[in-house]
């Protein structure tokens, strides 16, 4: 629902007969928990009832934080008296607050020592009462303040759920969404829904996958580009185009089953600009850079004059950077990205509570094991710490990893728990996205070896873990859905591809991987091709007359990529070295690049050849590692090499070796 619908009628009668459908209408398709919009209480006079928008839609009991703050969004509410009604067990109004919308009131309840249990709430005018709700405080899932969270242990598989697999034809398109499916455009929807990557968890449970990141599933309303999942348009509901909010966490359930773990994409930055906040703004502050009328309702006095608007810098080293202005900083993180994504305010604090309890509703109600936050250090950086914290204090085992892409580890680390900072900025953001070395893997792979250039590369970006006060807990990718196709980046050459993987999978960081890459998915080489690149996998629809699934179609080098890497990933699961063993590896030496993890239970010894022919390395220079082993079992050919004199690595390949 974009904005409070108002029914006139002849008489109240008939009004409440119409509000009441209304109501069962809107809640056709969706979760039975997730009804949130209540009817006004009217005399037989009042021509106009309204119905009540309440967020978040329920809560539950013995939550870490005792503090929950609804927003209700009605007409000309703000200055009615919120009462509990009855005698509820533990639970009080600490207080109520306004904004300069009249639409919307704030309700702070403390639920300390508060059992489960469905409480009553009026609102009153002069003792009249003009609504009443009932709020529903639900039972905690067992043991889900200890949920434990994405680790290294673990593949997390990225998936575009519109480009992934449509599992259900009839959800392609929605009568209330604006953006109909068309998969002849590469920059449209086409269709794929939770449904599908249901049908795909035998899959990707065989291929190896212990996560599952799956690109935003919000309602994203937008007239065009809307199949990408970052304009939010409704914070507590999944898009209708890919299910209910019963369907996700129906997979979320079915996935666990499998022992496959759900990380939600959540962004803070920015929402989408048909949000149905963008109708009614919650306060002149909510948004960056909107002009607002203090005069009256902000509904229809909002200007959105788009030629007022800044848009952001992407200059991120403001925000850490001891010589930067206040001015730059402003621009980069108060800045909109594009005029369909209006830049949120996370310093009004009702905002940021808002947010934070959001987070929080998605992870205790689909009881997901991590949370990827797009664009993180575009928000502000003190609420980034309070939502960070918020949420590992709700959930101490639990992850979370941020995405701030630049290639400079410096900048990565400031944003990590642990780091201490010289300006006393204090994250409680546990992982990040390591795109410094992601970009530094993809050129030592394609770069000609010499003095300077290659695996040295490689070798030196990892000295800088120094910087990170956990470099093991950053997320290492091949790709996302901002990059180009790892096969193509690579030349397509089959050998490197094969060397970027090992590597992405056999460090010492938590691995994620981009759907499609175990089959070589491609696009091309320069520039941003953002359709090209989120393509349809081949199987998810069924007149595809490739199947990634059955492997229908695929050419030799894509059977011999999948097998590749559903190999290593399958024997990933059960390794403790590459689990939590430490790393330890050796100057790049003839065009080759070795390194060791070591476990007290296993040793695994890891070796890229960028030669054009068999290379065999002297075992002398391994000893330490090697000391108790004389021979080693390839995990990708499963053949076994005596290794006490010498060691054959084959022609521009890897060998991954488990020492015996």
């Amino acid at each position: 629902m974009q904005s409070t619908p108002i029914y006139r009628s002849f008489n109240a009668i008939f009004a409440t007969i119409v509000a009441s459908v209304i109501l069962t209408t809107s809640a056709m398709g969706s979760s039975t928990e997730s009804i949130s919009e209540v009817t006004s209480v009217f005399s037989q006079q009042e021509r106009i009832p309204v119905l009540l928008k309440i967020e978040p839609e329920f809560w539950w009991a013995n939550m870490a934080n005792p503090t929950l703050e609804l927003m209700l969004h009605g007409d000309d509410i703000a200055s009615l008296q919120a009462r509990l009604n009855g005698h509820p067990t533990n639970i009080s109004i600490v207080k109520t607050t306004t904004t300069d919308n009249p639409n919307y009131l704030f309700i702070s309840l403390s639920l300390k020592n508060a059992a489960p249990q469905t409480i009553s709430i009026s609102l009153a005018k002069d003792g009249s009462t003009q609504h009443q709700f009932d709020y529903d405080i639900k039972q905690r899932r067992a043991g889900s303040a200890q949920r434990k969270g994405f680790d290294n242990s673990d593949v997390i598989y990225l998936i575009t759920p519109d480009r992934f697999a449509n599992g259900d034809e009839s959800n392609d398109n929605h009568i209330s969404m604006l953006e109909t499916a068309n998969r002849a455009d590469k920059d449209g929807r086409h269709g794929g829904d939770i449904k599908g990557i249901l049908n795909s968890l035998d899959y990707l449970e065989q291929l190896g996958i212990t996560q599952l990141w799956i690109n935003p599933l919000l309602e994203n309303n937008q007239q065009k580009y809307s199949y990408h999942g970052y304009s939010t348009t409704d914070h507590y509901r999944i898009d209708p185009r890919f299910g209910s909010n019963a369907d996700y966490r129906q997979l979320v359930a079915a996935a666990n089953d499998r022992g496959i773990g759900i990380i939600k994409d959540i962004i803070v930055n920015h929402i989408g600009s048909n949000h149905w906040w963008m109708q009614d703004i919650p306060s002149s502050t909510w948004v960056n850079g909107l002009t607002t009328n203090h005069s009256s309702n902000l509904r229809t006095n909002l200007s959105t004059d788009l030629s007022q608007v800044q848009f952001t810098s992407h200059r991120r080293t403001t925000v850490q950077d001891p010589y930067a202005v206040a001015s730059d900083r402003s621009h980069f993180v108060d800045g909109w990205f594009v005029d369909s994504m209006p830049d949120l305010n996370q310093t009004d604090p009702k905002l940021a509570t808002y947010l934070i309890q959001n987070s929080i509703w998605w992870v205790e109600y689909a009881n997901l094991s991590g949370i990827r936050e797009d664009t993180y250090s575009y928000a502000d950086k003190a609420f980034l710490a309070q939502w960070s914290k918020a949420i590992m204090t709700e959930y101490p085992n639990f992850n979370i990893v941020g995405e701030e892409w630049t290639a400079n580890p410096i900048t990565v680390s400031y944003w990590q728990a642990g780091k201490t900072n010289k300006d006393g900025y204090v994250s409680y953001l546990p992982s990040l996205m390591d795109f410094p070395l992601y970009e530094t893997m993809l050129d030592a792979v394609n770069t000609p070896e010499s003095w300077d250039k290659g695996f040295i590369q490689l070798y030196e970006m990892m000295a800088n873990d120094v910087v990170y006060a956990d470099p093991t807990n950053l997320v290492l990718f091949e790709g996302n859905h901002d990059t180009n196709r790892l096969f193509s980046l690579m030349n397509e050459d089959l050998g490197h591809y094969k060397m970027a993987m090992v590597y992405t999978l056999t460090s010492n960081r938590i691995p994620q991987i981009f759907y499609g890459t175990e089959v070589l998915m491609t696009s091309p080489l320069e520039g941003r091709h953002d359709g090209t690149v989120r393509a349809d996998f081949p199987g998810g629809w069924p007149i595809d007359n490739k199947n990634a699934y059955t492997q229908e179609g695929l050419n030799p080098q894509q059977i011999d990529a999948q097998k590749f890497v559903s190999t290593l990933l399958n024997f990933r699961k059960s390794s403790a070295a590459i689990h939590h063993g430490k790393l330890i590896h050796y100057v790049p030496k003839d065009g080759t690049y070795v390194y060791f993890r070591i476990d007290a239970l296993q040793t695994v010894m890891v070796v890229m050849n960028k030669n054009p022919n068999n290379v065999l390395l002297n075992s002398d220079r391994f000893k330490q590692p090697l000391a108790d082993f004389s021979s080693a079992t390839d995990v990708l050919t499963q053949k076994t090499q005596n290794i006490t004199q010498t060691i054959t690595v084959p022609a521009n390949g890897v060998l991954v070796l488990t020492l015996n």
